[in-house]
C-alpha cells in the first residue's frame, strides 16, 4: 500500500502510515468512500480508486504542518495522497511550488514524483465524508491519527489550517492534549495567527476549495501570503 513516490521517512511515520491505512473506525465513511470507488465519476471510469483512509505526506524533517477537512470524494479518495487530483489541490501546489515547498507545481496520481520540503500535508479526518461535513465524533475519532503524525514530526514549528473545520479540528486535539486550557482564546479568520503554550506557531486561511477560490474570496496572493509568514515563522529563508 506504499505509494512509489513515498519520500525517505522514518519507521514510525511509516508504521502510523499503515495504522491510518487500514483503519475501519466510522463505518459511515468507510461505507461512503467504498462506494464512491464503486460508482466512480465519468471521467475516472477507468481508474482503480484508493478508497481507503488518506495517510498525511510529505517531509519527514517537516517545520510546516498543513491541515486539510478530509479528502475529496474524487481527489485524495481516488488517488490515496491528500489534495491531490482535486481543484484544491490545483490551486494550493503551484504557490507551495513557488515558495520553494514543492518540487512541482501539479499533482496528478500519488505516483508522479512529487515531493515537499519542509513540509508535512495531513487532514483531520482522512476519510471523505458525505457532504464534505464529518460529525463531531467523526473528527475525534481521527484526533489520534493526527495525534500521531505530530508527535512523529517533531521539527514542526508553525501550523497552517485550512479552514474552519481543520482549524477547529486542530483545536479539539490541543485542548484534548492539554496544550491549551480552552478554545475561545483562538477564533479562526483568515490570515489569523497565534503562538501557542507549546512553542508553536498557529496560522489560518481560508479552505483552497473551489467554493472559495471560484468566487474570490481566497485568491493567489492572499494564499501566498500565508505561507509566506509560515515560512518566517519555521526559520526558512524566504
Amino acid at each position: 500500500m506504499t505509494p512509489a513516490n513515498t519520500q525517505s521517512t522514518s519507521p514510525l511515520l511509516l508504521q502510523i502510515r499503515e495504522t491510518i491505512i487500514t483503519c475501519e473506525r466510522c463505518p459511515r465513511l468507510r461505507d461512503y468512500c467504498r462506494g464512491i470507488g464503486e460508482t466512480k465519476r465519468r471521467a475516472y471510469l477507468d481508474q482503480t480508486y484508493w478508497s481507503r483512509p488518506v495517510p498525511g505526506f510529505g517531509d519527514s524533517r517537516a517545520r510546516i504542518l498543513i491541515l486539510g477537512l478530509a479528502p475529496g470524494a474524487h481527489g485524495a479518495n481516488r488517488t490515496g495522497r491528500p489534495f491531490t487530483g482535486d481543484g484544491s489541490g490545483d490551486f494550493m501546489y503551484p504557490v507551495l511550488h513557488e515558495l520553494g515547498l514543492a518540487s512541482k507545481p501539479r499533482a496528478v496520481t500519488r505516483d508522479d514524483g512529487l515531493k515537499l520540503r519542509h513540509a508535512w500535508i495531513a487532514s483531520v479526518v482522512r476519510c471523505a465524508p458525505p457532504g464534505d461535513k464529518p460529525l463531531p465524533q467523526e473528527i475525534r475519532n481521527c484526533g489520534t491519527h493526527l495525534a500521531q503524525e505530530i508527535q512523529a514530526l517533531p521539527r514542526v514549528r508553525v501550523v497552517v489550517c485550512l479552514g474552519k473545520i481543520a482549524f477547529d479540528g486542530y483545536m479539539a486535539l490541543l485542548l484534548q492534549t492539554g496544550v491549551i486550557t480552552r478554545k475561545s482564546d483562538y477564533h479562526f479568520s483568515h490570515g489569523a495567527e497565534y503562538p501557542l503554550p507549546n512553542g508553536l506557531h498557529l496560522l489560518a486561511t481560508y479552505h483552497p476549495s473551489l467554493r472559495n477560490t471560484n468566487t474570490g474570496r481566497l485568491n493567489r496572493v492572499m494564499f501566498t501570503r500565508v505561507f509566506l509568514r509560515a515560512r518566517e515563522l519555521a526559520g526558512l529563508s524566504v
